[in-house]
């Protein structure tokens, strides 16, 4: 049986301009699209909220917090990962890839921490077959080459699990996200407990772990990478000489550079930036680096990431749509831009023949606020 559902009287949020407009579905694909602000019979009267696809989002640590919502406390994980899926789909989220750590540390007592990518991914590939999500879940791999098993770990993955981003991340501190040593003091020691003996003693063993492995992590990662048929992006670059070796590496997502001259030199290899939500809304970095809106505003800007807070990804776009003064263009990072460089080619836009993916919203004092989603034409939020 055909399924249709019309949104209409809706402003219409196009690739490149809003529209009043209405929007036909039609067995989980858009089926037609015209302007005017009637509402045919058994429509559904938009009142001129926005009606914009689906949010696409790349790199998110949300299932994390799910699966371990305070220290020492370990939540089931097909439940934490049900309510990660409910939570993306209730803030208009309707792809996500699924940012899992690849590389552990075993040996350092301060801060032991084990593999778990392996047998996350078959949970969360499980259920997403099985149609027990809300949403479209992908694989994101995220590397850490100052880790101890990443060779390894990166082993149990194949061609098969279709892992959608593999990210190369280095976090040896006093470079790329903490150039600022102290920052990562702070944030160790206050999430650890660590005195200030401790925390010296585990920077010079993260400095050893670095100068062990980092080169041929990189190596790994990157050949990892081809071999899943995955998009490869570079984390934290601060100078161009770390873009040049990304774009060496055949990367075209950067996240979350750190310096207007990285993100210049992305642009010039032609990689796109993508920055967090939460730089975005609070007004900088907690790291203390490049603020979101000061690349936006130098037009440095392609892809909004949620990372750690889920609502900050429609905030953002809106955010960006007043600072351009195009509320498409701000949509535009949140939609197409990350559809297109993941190669999602049937869903990010409001096009004939795309996949329902869909969010209605209405602005109150400024504010996002979203009244309903749907996902492949069937509501998910």
């Amino acid at each position: 049986m055909t399924q249709e559902m019309i949104l209409a009287n809706a402003t219409l949020v196009l690739p490149e301009e809003t529209v009043t407009g209405s929007i036909v579905v039609r067995d989980g694909q858009i089926a037609d699209i015209a302007q005017g602000t009637s509402v045919p019979n058994g429509a559904e009267d938009c009142e001129g909220d926005f009606v914009a696809p689906g949010l696409v989002e790349l790199h998110t640590d949300n299932l994390e917090r799910h699966m371990k919502p305070r220290p020492k406390v370990d939540w089931p994980h097909q439940a934490a990962i049900v309510a990660h899926d409910a939570e993306l789909a209730s803030v208009g989220i309707t792809t996500v890839f699924d940012a899992l750590r690849v590389g552990s540390i075993l040996s350092d007592e301060r801060r032991n921490y084990g593999k778990y990518a392996r047998s996350v991914a078959d949970e969360i590939l499980s259920m997403r077959d099985s149609g027990g999500l809300r949403i479209s879940h992908h694989l994101h791999l995220r590397a850490e080459t100052c880790s101890e098993t990443l060779v390894e770990e990166l082993a149990e993955f194949g061609p098969d699990d279709r892992v959608g981003i593999v990210s190369l991340m280095d976090h040896t501190p006093g470079q790329r996200q903490f150039t600022d040593i102290s920052k990562f003091e702070a944030y160790v020691r206050g999430k650890y407990a660590m005195d200030a003996e401790g925390f010296g003693e585990y920077v010079q063993f993260l400095y050893g772990l670095h100068d062990r492995f980092g080169k041929a992590h990189e190596e790994a990662t990157v050949a990892a990478a081809q071999r899943f048929g995955a998009v490869l992006a570079s984390h934290d670059d601060t100078t161009a000489g770390q873009v040049a070796t990304s774009a060496g590496y055949g990367i075209h997502l950067a996240e979350f550079p750190t310096t207007v001259e990285a993100a210049q030199a992305n642009h010039a290899h032609g990689i796109a930036n993508i920055m967090g939500g939460p730089n975005l809304v609070r007004g900088g970095s907690h790291s203390g680096n490049v603020a979101a809106m000061e690349l936006a505003q130098r037009g440095l800007l392609d892809i909004i990431s949620s990372d750690y807070v889920p609502s900050s990804l429609l905030l953002g776009a809106v955010m960006l749509g007043n600072e351009w003064g195009n509320m498409a263009k701000g949509l535009h990072t949140v939609t197409a831009a990350p559809a297109k460089y993941t190669n999602l080619e049937d869903r990010g836009r409001l096009q004939v023949g795309l996949q329902a993916d869909l969010i209605r919203f209405r602005l109150t004092e400024g504010v996002p606020a979203l009244r309903s989603a749907w996902h492949k034409g069937q509501r998910s939020a």
